[in-house]
């Protein structure tokens, strides 16, 4: 299985992810920064950590659905990813 973490400012537990991930269903992870354009080829699943770490005061999440490569998760998800 191939996956990717999606790493936005502000997210919490996105290196968790990857090790959850890595243990639970021996997954190939990608750690993916928000301002990429593109995803890996080939993914499996996009893992989209929440938790941030300042809650939403700083509006994370509305930063997160501007970020470039929200693009390319918005894309994979209508493939079926």
């Amino acid at each position: 299985m191939k996956a990717a973490v999606i790493i936005y400012p502000g997210s919490n537990c996105d290196r968790d992810c990857k090790v959850a991930l890595e243990r639970s269903v021996d997954a190939q992870v990608s750690m993916v920064w928000h301002k990429e354009t593109s995803l890996p080829e080939g993914l499996d699943l996009i893992v989209l950590p929440g938790g941030f770490s300042y809650g939403d005061y700083l509006r994370c999440g509305a930063m997160a659905a501007l970020s470039p490569v929200t693009r390319a998760v918005v894309d994979a998800a209508k493939a079926g990813v």
